[in-house]
C-alpha cells in the first residue's frame, strides 16, 4: 500500500451514483497506471446507490491493484478539503419524472417543446433545479480546495458552467461526449471511402438503446481514421473541418457529396440546417432541434416532418433500475467485471491525468469560457471547442469566426443561459420572463408567464432563491 502523504492527487466524484457517468468514470480512474495509489472520494445523496459503488470500486481497487484510498459521503462537504479535481455528476431527481414534467407543463398551455432538455421552456426548468446545488459544491470548493479544477457533466452543460465561472472563482472543465455523434454520422457517410463497417441499427442519432450500440460502433471506427474540429457552444456545435487523421487530407468536400447520397430519412432536420448554413451541425437531430424557432410551431408540427422523437422517459427510468439491479446482482457473486464494466471513459480521466503529467494532449471537445477561442462570440461565454491539456488545466484552441448566421443563433443561446443564471441565483422573476420570452419556442408572452408560473409552483422545494 501506498503510503497516505505519497498519494498522487486527491479526486472527489460527486454524483458517484449516477449508473452512467458515475459508473464509467470511476472505472476508468481505477484502471489508470498515472493515477495509482491516488485518493478516489465518493459522495452521492442517495445512501443505496453510494453503498453499491462504494463496495464496487473497493473490490476492483483490489483486483486491479488500483492501490488508491477510497472513502464515502453523502454529502460534498465532508469530502473536498485538499481536493485537486472535483468530478460532478449530480442531477436532481428523479430526472426522468421531472424531464416529462419540463415537457407535459408548456404543452397544457399550447407549447410543444421539440425535446426539452437543455433549452426551450424545458431547458429553463432543468438549469434552474440545477444551478444553486452545484453552485453550492463550487462555494464549499473555494473555502476546502480554492486551485481544484471542477469537472462537470450535469446539464445543461452551457449553463452549470456559465453559473460556476459567472459566480464563483473555481475554474471550470465541462465534458461531453457528444461530438461522437458527429463522428458517427460523417462515418456512416464516407462508410464506404474509409472502410468502416455501419451496423444496420444505425439510423439514428436519438438517444435509445435501440439506435445506440450501432451509433457508438461507428463513432468509434470513424475516430480512429478523421479528426473533426467543431465549435459551438455544448449539444449546438458545428463542424469546422474534417481531416483524414493519417495523411490530413481535407474530406470536407468528399463528405459534402457523400451526405447527399445517403437516404434524406437519416437526420432529416441536421440534412435541412447543413444546407442552409453550409456547415455541418454536430449533435444530431434530437439535440439540435432544441436550439432552433423552426421545429415547435403547433399548425406545421415540423417535428412530424423531421420524425423527431421524445426521449424515452419511462422506458429510461426502468432501464436504470434494472441496470442498478443487474450490478447489485454480479457485485454479490464476484462475476467477472468485464461482462459488466464499461470499457470507456467519459473524458475525465485524460483531463486529470494530462493535467498531473502536465501533457499537451488536445482534447477534442471542451467547455471553457471563451478567451478568444471563437472570435465573434461574446467574451467569458462558455464555448465548446478543441482544448490543449498541461498543468495549468484545459485552455481553449482559437478556432476563429463562425459563420454569421451561425454566431446568431449561438449568441441568443448564450443571452437566454445568462439570463437563467442570473435569474436562478438572484431569485429574479423578471429575468426568468425575459429567459422564457427570448427562447425560440415561445411565441405568446402570456403562454411564457403562465409557464414560469407553473415552472415555479411546481418545482417551489427545487427553486428557494424565487421563494425567498
Amino acid at each position: 500500500m501506498v503510503p497516505r502523504d505519497t498519494f498522487p492527487t486527491k479526486i472527489v466524484c460527486i454524483g458517484a451514483g449516477s449508473y452512467s457517468f458515475g459508473l464509467t468514470t470511476l472505472v476508468s480512474l481505477l484502471r489508470s497506471k498515472v493515477l495509482q495509489g491516488s485518493e478516489l472520494v465518493l459522495v452521492d445523496r442517495n445512501e443505496t446507490h453510494l453503498e453499491i459503488m462504494y463496495r464496487l470500486i473497493c473490490w476492483l481497487n483490489g483486483i486491479w491493484d488500483g492501490q488508491m484510498q477510497i472513502s464515502a459521503y453523502t454529502h460534498h462537504r465532508e469530502a473536498l478539503k485538499d481536493a485537486k479535481f472535483v468530478i460532478n455528476a449530480i442531477e436532481v431527481g428523479p430526472r426522468e419524472g421531472l424531464w416529462e414534467k419540463d415537457y407535459r407543463i408548456p404543452l397544457k398551455y399550447g407549447v410543444r417543446q421539440p425535446y426539452a432538455e437543455n433549452s426551450g421552456p424545458g431547458g429553463f426548468a432543468h438549469a434552474a433545479r440545477n444551478i444553486m446545488p452545484v453552485l453550492e459544491i463550487a462555494w464549499s470548493m473555494e473555502a476546502q480546495c480554492p486551485d481544484a479544477f471542477f469537472i462537470n457533466f450535469t446539464n445543461p452543460m452551457q449553463r452549470i458552467c456559465a453559473a460556476i465561472h459567472k459566480h464563483s472563482a473555481i475554474r471550470v472543465i465541462g465534458l461531453c461526449h457528444q461530438l461522437g455523434a458527429g463522428y458517427a454520422m460523417v462515418g456512416k457517410a464516407l462508410s464506404a471511402d474509409l472502410d468502416i463497417a455501419v451496423p444496420p441499427n444505425f439510423t439514428s442519432t436519438h438517444a435509445s438503446p435501440k439506435y445506440a450500440s450501432g451509433m457508438i460502433a461507428t463513432s468509434l471506427q470513424a475516430l480512429e481514421k478523421i479528426h473533426i474540429t467543431a465549435a459551438g457552444v455544448n449539444h449546438f456545435t458545428w463542424m469546422m473541418a474534417l481531416q483524414d487523421r493519417s495523411t490530413g487530407e481535407d474530406l470536407y468536400p468528399l463528405f459534402r457529396n457523400r451526405w447527399h447520397e445517403l437516404s434524406d430519412d437519416f437526420e432529416p432536420l441536421t440534412r435541412r440546417v447543413f444546407d442552409a448554413f453550409g456547415l455541418f451541425p454536430i449533435p444530431g437531430d434530437e439535440h439540435l432541434c432544441e436550439y432552433l424557432p423552426w421545429v415547435s410551431d403547433p399548425s406545421t408540427k415540423p417535428w412530424v416532418k423531421y420524425t423527431l422523437e421524445l426521449y424515452e422517459w419511462q422506458d429510461q427510468s426502468q432501464e436504470r433500475d434494472d441496470q442498478w439491479a443487474a450490478l447489485e446482482r454480479a457485485l454479490s457473486s464476484k462475476s467477472n467485471p468485464d461482462e459488466f464494466i464499461p470499457g470507456y471513459s467519459e473524458g475525465a480521466l485524460e483531463v486529470i491525468e494530462n493535467i498531473q503529467q502536465n501533457s499537451s494532449l488536445v482534447w477534442e471537445a471542451v467547455n471553457l469560457p471563451n478567451q478568444g477561442q471563437v472570435t465573434n462570440l461574446p467574451k467569458g461565454a462558455i464555448v465548446e471547442t478543441p482544448g490543449s491539456l498541461s498543468e495549468k488545466g484545459a485552455e481553449g484552441i482559437p478556432v476563429g469566426d463562425l459563420p454569421l448566421g451561425i454566431a446568431e443563433l449561438l449568441r441568443r443561446e448564450i443571452t437566454i443561459s445568462h439570463l437563467t443564471v442570473d435569474a436562478v441565483v438572484k431569485g429574479d422573476r423578471s429575468l426568468a420572463m425575459q429567459a422564457l420570452l427570448l427562447d425560440p419556442v415561445i411565441r405568446d408572452m402570456d403562454v411564457a408567464k403562465q409557464i414560469l408560473n407553473e415552472y415555479l409552483d411546481t418545482y417551489r422545494q427545487h427553486l428557494p432563491t424565487f421563494w425567498a
